[in-house]
């Protein structure tokens, strides 16, 4: 399974551990993933999605899923929030 936000596109860094002795090692950074379950007010239903933190915050500061998603480039978007983005903007434009 990929370590990428659904929301976000937020994925692993790439870096260096440094020690004292000032020796680089390669190490990654994986973004704080969670699986939550959001509500969609437009569809009325909830929605299991793995976001991370920092694209959790986002969200409710956006006020909601369906906010979020239609004021999102589809790029970001993982296949299953495009096609979630999809659903909202037709519950909404009907």
């Amino acid at each position: 399974m990929a370590r990428i936000c659904e929301l976000t596109g937020k994925g692993r860094q790439v870096g260096h551990n440094v020690s004292h002795a000032n020796n680089k090692t390669k190490r990654t950074f994986l973004p704080n993933l969670q699986n939550v379950t959001l509500m969609s007010d437009a569809l009325g239903e909830s929605v299991k999605l793995r976001v991370s933190t920092h694209g959790l915050r986002s969200v409710e500061h956006v006020g909601g899923l369906d906010n979020w998603l239609l004021k999102t480039n589809d790029d970001k978007l993982s296949l299953r929030a495009r096609r979630l983005k999809r659903e909202v903007a037709k519950k909404a434009a009907a």
